[in-house]
């Protein structure tokens, strides 16, 4: 795990034996142990909700990506023929020239003359 071979941990298991003595020795190994977990559980847990905040912005990320994808598929999508006047009702004739529209207009209604009082 951390790299040390068999004979790097047996010498210092040694050393901590001579400093130690055989009485204090079992207590600071299960102190050591004690720690090491600890430390290893910490990490662990750091490991994972740094991991799962990641799944977190990764799937966030790709649901705007297919939010924005789907939002240009609609908008770069043809009109369908059917809302479009033009195919609905083809010109049977010419349209209509600018003297034919002045003539179709409404006269004006004649003004009587003012009164007299």
């Amino acid at each position: 795990m951390f790299g040390i071979s068999f004979p790097e941990m047996m010498l210092v298991g040694f050393v901590a034996l001579l400093v130690l003595g055989p009485e204090r020795l079992p207590g600071a190994a299960r102190t050591a142990g004690l720690w090491i977990g600890r430390l290893r559980r910490s990490f662990n847990s750091i490991r994972q909700e740094v991991e799962r905040e990641i799944g977190a912005d990764e799937i966030r990320q790709q649901l705007r990506n297919e939010h924005i994808l789907s939002m240009e598929q609609r908008d770069n999508r043809p009109k369908p023929a059917a809302s479009s006047p033009e195919v609905q009702t083809p010109p049977t004739a010419a349209p209509p020239m600018p003297q034919d529209v002045v003539a179709e207009r409404p006269q004006d209604p004649p003004q009587t003359p003012p009164r007299a009082p």
